[in-house]
């Protein structure tokens, strides 16, 4: 089982990203799936998650408005879309999959990709 988060790189403040979570070994239909944060220093952060079923969504507070959670079953994957990007927006981010509903706890979350960088920097 695999997950693979990309898509980071650097943008100016006011700029937009979108990160992809693919998925190997496993049905991302199956699960919920939380994309979470951790900028130097700082305690990892959910960010946003949507849940296997309904298509309930999550937002931090800190990014409501601006991030937009997706999922393709066809493709498999599960999408962030960053908008109006902040220089505090600035970590690496990670997905993540969970047999339970939807959380932002990171402790409810079964299988971790390996993190995509985004730096928010003019």
């Amino acid at each position: 089982v695999q997950l693979q988060a990309s898509g980071g790189g650097l943008v100016q403040p006011g700029g937009s990203l979108r990160l992809s979570c693919a998925a190997s070994g496993l049905s991302l239909d199956n699960y919920a799936i939380g994309w979470f944060r951790q900028a130097p220093g700082k305690e990892r952060e959910g960010v946003s998650c949507i849940s296997l079923s309904d298509g309930s969504r999550y937002y931090a507070n800190s990014v409501k408005g601006r991030f937009t959670i997706s999922r393709d079953n066809a493709k498999n994957t599960v999408s962030l879309q960053m908008s109006s990007l902040k220089p505090e927006d600035t970590a690496i981010y990670y997905c993540a999959a969970s047999t339970g509903g939807i959380s932002r706890n990171e402790y409810e979350y079964n299988y971790w990709g390996q993190g995509t960088q985004v730096t928010v920097s003019s």
